[in-house]
């Protein structure tokens, strides 16, 4: 690795970011650079004179009517309003590698004056979109299960499936828009379009809701006709339309959640101290919004649905989406933006090929003698440097160079020669993978705990002084509980655990999930003992052969397990939340934030496949399944014991990996505060000089860039 040399000198380092006007795309690795000189042998020949540089220069000094920096010894500078008050830097002549991490507006431009734009403002926006987009995801969630067994005439196991085929794929889709976001349009956008389409989807469920046409007729279908499955089933063409609508839904919702959350977390600056201190209030707040989303879905939705009609119902949800969009775009003014990264796949890809192409050369044992850039901030757009760590350490051989790399006048592509930076991206998706895959039978005891809570009420006295309370509200205790604990968490709990601790947040992001994880077990323990008894009651009573009698035991029983899948979600589901957007190189925070999202989709199809597997053991004993339209002919308790016994393992499979887990580091930005004061400098010198000798006429090429 070329050596980096702490203490750059100012001017020389100004000197660089005037000349650097190649793109991003057309960017050529260093060997060995200096910080005087940012180009390698092979583009050497394509330099311009000392005069014509001299005369790009001033072109720049021209265009750029920006004012100086009053006081450049912070991050962000604070310009002289009495003067010329830019809200963002335009970058003309500067090439974006050098931009690192930094807040950018909407075109890409650097944000000099940040006190106008990102913070709690443009965060408050964020949580309005994400509380109605919400309560549509989870309106839908709710109620789907009991549409389609009440309006589409399908059963309770077929239904099941349905809702988690589309919550598993709406919990995959986030990989499409998040690979979308870090690659090539940004988060705004992203959310933008994926808003759209999910609009879109739940105008057609609507309609599908509206029209008679588009749903089996419902003449001659009772309870019972329901129960034993002879009302008319939907046609081909009824479930296709209602396939399009609910897929739809499925990737709108999944292409913005990982962008919302990591969006939400740009507008802090995280090399600003104090907004870096308010990252962890925002994630708490973040959730708390979410779970107030679902509380409207599971009273206010669940209410008019039931009581007034399935039409209004989902007229609401699109009303709320149409509210999410609304106010998600009012915001725009107050974001905070980040440099697209281009194609994580590719750089990945590249590391593998590059380190199998050298798999016979050896990795030096000092790191300093890896290859790395330190003539522009990174060499990935958008993204700051990591430190090389030694675990993966044939993944270095990536960044080794050899002969032919430092050969003259021949192009470093970084298919043969990657930079550090780069091998470390690689290394922490690797490293991230065993947290993420033992955090998947989580969410699998979250939804089962949920779903089956549902068809438990559905057969137990739900009154609630002298009002029946819908077997779908039932789970709103889940989200009553954090509403409720999450503040109380983040304004009590926090700062006593901090002083004990030292850690900021109380405890690190792996103790917070395995406090999670080990709450999940509990709610499983629960829930099992708890169908024990109310299946044993059911029997007792001679209510367990009628499909609509209720069992004399209070539903609110339900509220127990419910409420300790809350507490689990507050630890391990905000823990998951920040530990993947905190871990994620720059140029892969929605990626990263997409894998919280996509333990969800894994957990629910372990969920059916061990419904699978437990309805087949059943068969093979013939026995009733374990799960069963007749909920006490089956042995819903025996499938709680069983997510309780493989969570047990798990946590422990959890523990060792946490234990051997090692947090990144970022580098600071080393460009940053010199690319704000160069270009400042700049400006002062063309405004000396435009009043001196007049304009100056800027040769440009075909596509209007200064040569």
């Amino acid at each position: 690795m070329a050596k980096h040399n702490s203490q750059v000198d100012t001017e020389n380092q100004n000197h660089n970011l005037k000349h650097q006007l190649q793109p991003a795309d057309q960017w050529i690795p260093v060997s060995s650079p200096s910080v005087t000189k940012p180009y390698s042998p092979a583009a050497a020949g394509s330099k311009k004179t000392t005069e014509e540089d001299a005369s790009s220069a001033q072109c720049i000094d021209e265009i750029s009517d920006k004012a100086p920096a009053a006081d450049s010894s912070m991050v962000h500078a604070t310009y002289d309003h009495k003067r010329v008050a830019p809200h963002s830097l335009k970058m003309h002549g500067v090439d974006k590698l050098n931009i690192g991490f930094a807040p950018v507006d909407l075109r890409g431009n650097l944000l000099l004056d940040l006190k106008n734009t990102g913070g709690w403002r443009a965060a408050f926006f964020i949580f309005g979109n994400e509380t109605a987009e919400r309560m549509a995801f989870f309106g839908i969630l709710v109620n789907l299960l009991f549409y389609l067994y009440l309006e589409m005439h399908i059963t309770f196991p077929e239904a099941s499936t349905l809702v988690t085929n589309v919550v598993g794929t709406s919990s995959l889709t986030p990989l499409l828009g998040a690979f979308i976001a870090d690659a090539y349009i940004g988060r705004y956008w992203t959310i933008g379009i994926f808003s759209t389409v999910y609009f879109l989807g739940l105008i057609l469920l609507t309609v599908s809701s509206i029209s008679s046409s588009l749903r089996p007729t419902s003449v001659g279908c009772d309870e019972l006709h329901l129960f034993l499955g002879s009302c008319q089933l939907p046609s081909r063409s009824q479930m296709a339309f209602l396939y399009v609508a609910l897929y739809t839904i499925a990737l709108g919702s999944g292409g913005i959640r990982p962008c919302v959350s990591s969006f939400g977390a740009d507008q802090f600056d995280v090399e600003n101290s104090k907004e870096r201190e308010q990252l962890p209030r925002f994630f708490n707040g973040f959730y708390f919004m979410i779970t107030f989303g679902i509380f409207l879905s599971l009273t206010v939705v669940v209410y008019i649905s039931e009581y007034i009609s399935w039409a209004w119902g989902f007229g609401t949800l699109s009303i709320a989406m149409a509210a999410a969009n609304i106010i998600f775009f009012l915001g725009t003014p107050f974001y905070r933006h980040r440099i697209p990264s281009g194609s994580p796949l590719t750089r990945f890809v590249q590391v593998m090929i590059a380190a199998l192409r050298k798999r016979r050369v050896k990795t030096p044992k000092n790191k300093d003698d890896l290859y790395e850039v330190y003539d522009k901030e990174s060499a990935i757009p958008g993204s700051r440097k990591l430190k090389h760590t030694y675990i993966l350490s044939f993944l270095d051989k990536a960044a080794v160079e050899t002969a032919n790399d430092k050969a003259a006048g021949q192009p470093v592509t970084t298919w043969r020669l990657c930079t550090v930076t780069q091998v470390e991206e690689v290394k922490i998706l690797v490293k991230v993978i065993p947290i993420w895959a033992t955090t998947i039978i989580l969410n699998t005891v979250f939804l089962q705990i949920l779903n089956f809570g549902a068809q438990q009420a559905l057969s137990m006295d739900r009154r609630l002084f002298s009002f029946t309370v819908p077997a779908a509200s039932v789970p709103v205790a889940a989200a009553t509980i954090i509403l409720i604990f999450l503040p109380f968490y983040d304004r009590v709990m926090v700062p006593f655990m901090r002083k004990f601790t030292g850690n900021p947040r109380g405890i690190s992001f792996l103790q917070r999930i395995g406090v999670g994880l080990f709450i999940s077990i509990l709610a499983a323990i629960v829930a099992a003992l708890l169908e024990k008894k109310r299946r044993q009651v059911s029997w007792e009573t001679n209510t367990a052969r009628s499909y609509n009698a209720t069992v004399p035991l209070s539903a609110w029983w339900l509220t127990i397990p419910f409420c300790m899948t809350g507490l689990a979600e507050i630890f391990a589901s905000i823990g998951q939340l920040e530990f993947f957007y905190d871990q994620a190189p720059d140029g892969m925070r929605s990626i990263g934030t997409a894998f919280f999202s996509a333990t969800s989709a894994l957990g629910a199809y372990l969920g059916s496949f061990l419904i699978t597997i437990t309805t087949k053991y059943a068969e093979h004993h013939a026995q009733q399944p374990w799960i069963n339209a007749l909920i006490s002919l089956g042995h819903m308790d025996y499938y709680f014991w069983l997510l309780a016994v493989l969570s047990g393992i798990n946590f422990v499979v959890y523990l060792f990996c946490a234990h051997m887990y090692e947090y990144k580091i970022d580098s600071q930005s080393t460009m940053r505060e010199a690319l704000v004061q160069a270009l400042a400098n700049d400006t002062d010198e063309s405004h000396k000089k435009g009043r001196e000798e007049g304009p100056i006429n800027c040769p440009v090429d075909g596509n209007g860039v200064i040569t």
